[in-house]
């Protein structure tokens, strides 16, 4: 059995990831509206009938903002930690409202979906590990640096949406102000295109099929120069930037690079 992803928007403005197979689905994080998370799931051919609960890294906006509706809409629950609920101010009905712990599995149908903290400017923030049938797919973004359990992850990846937010350069020259510069490159904030590069070149496993680099930056990178960049690496691996307008393609992941 295969797993089945795409990322339906990856950016400040919002982010919405889907791991799923033949019967059911998650999303992590539902940061642009309930409506447009309808319709390019609809461009897919997704159903959102197979959608069976949405997990939440941390409360930022653009990771939260289509929850409330979504979940009241479709009577998904919503997978959050008591921090992460209190800080981002959510308005989501007490029996659609599930907990999780860090390293402990929930499952959801076949899918096995664990948790594991991150470096970021949130109140509690994790990363995903999303399984089933032999199949690792990894949701790494929102991350200051590649920390040992972002390593260990990574490492067991079939695909895997990876943060490469900024270009060093670009960052530096650009128009920020030097605290939010700092704020962005100071080990809590997000992962650089050359710390993403470090970890796919160091750490790679020779099955992982497909990376999507994910949440870039709309002032301090360029997509092209993100998939030149890991493209020149010369691996199997298929690149693919995500977009911060419109959805993906859906990837079909099996336990086989085939």
């Amino acid at each position: 059995m295969s797993l089945y992803i795409t990322s339906l928007n990856s950016g400040s403005n919002g982010n919405c990831y889907y791991i799923g197979n033949d019967t059911d689905a998650i999303l992590v994080d539902a940061g642009i509206s309930c409506r447009e998370t309808e319709k390019r799931m609809a461009r897919l051919g997704l159903s959102m009938s197979k959608v069976r609960a949405i997990f939440v890294s941390h409360e930022h906006t653009d990771h939260i903002r289509g929850i409330p509706v979504m979940a009241r809409k479709h009577q998904l629950p919503v997978y959050i930690t008591a921090s992460t609920m209190q800080h981002g101010g959510l308005e989501i009905h007490e029996t659609l409202v599930r907990r999780f712990t860090a390293f402990e599995p929930v499952l959801i149908g076949d899918l096995q979906v664990t948790a594991f903290p991150k470096f970021h400017d949130a109140i509690e923030p994790h990363s995903f590990m999303v399984s089933a049938n032999g199949i690792n797919i990894g949701v790494f973004t929102d991350i200051g640096v590649a920390c040992e359990q972002l390593v260990h992850h990574f490492k067991q990846c079939h695909a895997a949406f990876l943060e490469a937010n900024y270009d060093e350069v670009m960052l530096e020259q650009g128009r920020y102000p030097y605290f939010l510069k700092n704020r962005i490159r100071g080990g809590h904030g997000h992962l650089s295109n050359t710390q993403a590069l470090e970890l796919f070149r160091a750490h790679r496993p020779e099955y992982m099929s497909h990376l999507l680099l994910a949440h870039l930056s709309k002032d301090n990178n360029n997509p092209e120069l993100v998939h030149q960049l890991f493209a020149q690496e010369g691996t199997a691996t298929e690149i693919v930037v995500a977009s911060r307008y419109a959805e993906t393609g859906v990837y079909r992941i099996s336990a086989s690079n085939v």
